[in-house]
């Protein structure tokens, strides 16, 4: 299992556009379009697309 890494100022705009906690949530993976997410405290993972603008 990777370990995650703290988001930058970039995905923790994402993340609140997800309207989830930026200080709660660790990126494991982040590529063109979907960033992989891991709780910090929980351990669940979730699968985020991101919106085509």
């Amino acid at each position: 299992m990777k370990h995650g890494k703290k988001p930058t100022k970039r995905q923790k705009i994402l993340l609140k556009k997800f309207k989830l906690d930026p200080r709660n949530w660790f990126i494991v993976k982040d590529c063109g379009e979907c960033f992989e997410i891991v709780n910090r405290f929980s351990g669940n993972r979730r699968k985020l697309h991101r919106e085509v603008l």
